[in-house]
């Protein structure tokens, strides 16, 4: 028989295999959607069972309902994989025993009532306090442990979110990098070309000087003569005037 106690327990080890395993996943480790889920499968379908015998016994007490979110929570964190895995929902179970209800009370409308006793809502009396070392150190309750494992879901929740923050931060300023990159690689691109460009007209310059200085030294005597022959032709205009 499942008890508050060992439903808890169950509980918080089941909640440490779904952290660490939803850590690795945050780090984008391929092996991290099928770590744990046969152990965890197991443990939740134990504490599905768990949960209903124990509403059954003591109703609807805080400690169920504690247990009930964390149950549901817990599933949550598995996403499409509960329900492909056999994980079943609490709040379906809920659905059908009010309905369940609602038709067996209706049933019974025209049925007598009989008044309802009195609970003796004192509790027991109990002549001595069981022995402790420290008295202050007592184990927490099942009732203390649930509403921990809830503050812890709930920090794990805000961590998450920074670190989902943090990395849509990072892959912001990694987009804006290569943004910058692709800028600078035209800007390398089109130096390239320019230089590419002045290197062909430096070529074409270089071919035509070449040209110009063979084309000299092979007419260099007919250069000379028709220099000769204008100073010649300076000098007698000179002399006849």
């Amino acid at each position: 028989m499942a008890t508050l106690a060992k439903l808890t327990s169950l509980s918080t080890q089941t909640l440490s295999l779904l952290l660490e395993r939803q850590r690795l996943q945050t780090f984008s480790n391929p092996s991290a959607s099928s770590l744990h889920v046969p152990q965890i499968t197991r443990n939740m379908q134990q504490l599905h069972a768990g949960v209903l015998d124990l509403e059954e016994k003591e109703g609807r007490s805080e400690a169920v309902r504690l247990l009930r979110s964390q149950y549901e929570r817990m599933r949550g964190m598995l996403g499409q994989e509960a329900d492909v895995v056999g994980i079943p929902s609490l709040q379906v179970e809920e659905s059908q025993t009010a309905n369940a209800y609602s038709s067996s009370s209706s049933s019974s409308l025209d049925s007598p009532v009989p008044p309802p006793v009195p609970k003796n809502t004192e509790p027991p009396y109990t002549p001595y306090a069981p022995y402790t070392d420290d008295p202050e150190a007592a184990l927490p309750s099942s009732t203390e442990m649930l509403h921990a494992q809830r503050q812890m879901m709930d920090d794990q929740d805000v961590h998450l979110d920074r670190l989902s923050h943090s990395i849509n931060r990072q892959r912001d300023i990694s987009l804006q990098i290569n943004d910058e990159l692709d800028v600078h690689t035209g800007l390398l691109e089109d130096l390239d070309h320019e230089l590419d460009n002045t290197g062909d007209r430096l070529s074409g310059a270089r071919r035509r000087l070449d040209r110009v200085a063979r084309g000299a030294k092979e007419n260099g005597s007919t250069v000379l003569i028709a220099l000769l022959i204008l100073v010649l032709l300076i000098l007698i205009i000179i002399f006849k005037t």
